[in-house]
């Protein structure tokens, strides 16, 4: 088996081909991403190099040259920083992808997989209370990365068209939680207050990390394909983890919140505009059945079990509900 992985010095990514290597050393890995990764992987079988893939060439020559059976295309930028402007994410985010689908048909490769995300769903109003694969995907206008996911998406609808006998598993995570994640949702539980908008649960559906990689390294397997939500059982609203955290927690009306942000961003103190409350407002709930059923997986954790691992790997203590 050769595998070749976008984004392979990033925490899936890194974790992706840590997994390979113990579990199946005889495979090719070739892993690539901007920067080397932190974590050395020991495996003879195991080789990276730096990639940029918005470099067209570069991309079609590295994997014209490697042949691989399935690609996992990992790269994409959640956070970008600061700077960065839309355009550079989309060339990324997009245009990289249609580099990497377009490399995988030239080298006739049998599989590509693609962590889309929640997000290309996007945060409406009118989002069903659960969400299925089956429900259309339509991104959000105030978030890049909710954009981009649905574009990439479209992209791979096209392809699917246009190249059959490339298949494709399109996994689209929930929030994703491990031992050492850190990212915008984890950053909600450090702050003193929780902080909701009034007549919103939010409710929050969570992924351990391991179970992602689990269901990376099945897909492979299996040669899967289809598109599947990535989520726990069930989901937490911003009450509960405020709850379970120990803390206050503080809706606060979507007019002062969003005249609050303006006048941040205005005065470049907040990297968010009004129109991106919407965010904890309507956020999109996964339910996880054809995961379970069609793929034939099981989370580990449902989101509250996965949620309370998190905060037992940060020491954090955990209150009754």
């Amino acid at each position: 088996m050769k595998v070749f992985i976008t984004g392979a010095s990033g925490y899936i990514g890194n974790s992706l081909c840590r997994e390979i290597s113990l579990k199946f050393p005889e495979w090719k890995i070739f892993g690539t991403d901007l920067k080397p990764p932190q974590s050395q992987i020991a495996n003879e079988n195991f080789n990276f190099s730096i990639l940029n893939i918005v470099n067209r060439e570069e991309v079609v020559r590295t994997i014209q040259s490697f042949q691989p059976d399935s690609i996992v295309h990992l790269a994409s930028i959640l956070n970008p920083p600061p700077g960065m402007s839309e355009e550079i994410q989309r060339s990324i985010d997009v245009d990289g992808t249609k580099n990497v689908l377009d490399s995988a048909i030239q080298a006739k490769t049998e599989q590509v997989i693609i962590t889309s995300s929640g997000a290309a769903y996007g945060y409406h109003r009118d989002n069903p209370d659960w969400l299925r694969e089956s429900d259309p995907i339509r991104g959000h206008h105030a978030f890049a990365y909710s954009i981009h996911k649905k574009e990439v998406e479209s992209l791979m609808e096209d392809y699917k068209k246009s190249n059959p006998q490339l298949k494709q598993l399109i996994l689209r995570p929930g929030t994703v939680l491990g031992k050492t994640v850190n990212n915008l949702i984890t950053d909600l539980f450090k702050k003193p207050v929780v902080m909701g908008i009034s007549g919103s649960q939010s409710p929050f559906v969570f992924i351990w990390d391991e179970d992602v990689i689990q269901i990376i390294l099945k897909g492979i397997q299996e040669k899967k394909e289809g598109i599947y939500n990535l989520a726990g059982d069930g989901a937490l609203s911003l009450k509960e983890i405020a709850d379970y955290l120990g803390k206050t927690y503080l809706p606060l009306p979507a007019g002062l919140v969003s005249t609050s942000l303006a006048i941040l961003h205005k005065l470049r103190l907040s990297q968010y505009g009004p129109d991106q409350i919407d965010f904890l407002r309507y956020r999109p709930v996964l339910l996880n059945e054809k995961l379970k059923s069609e793929f034939g997986y099981t989370p580990k954790y449902t989101s509250k079990e996965a949620f309370f691992e998190f905060l037992n790997a940060k020491g954090m203590k955990i209150h009754a509900n």
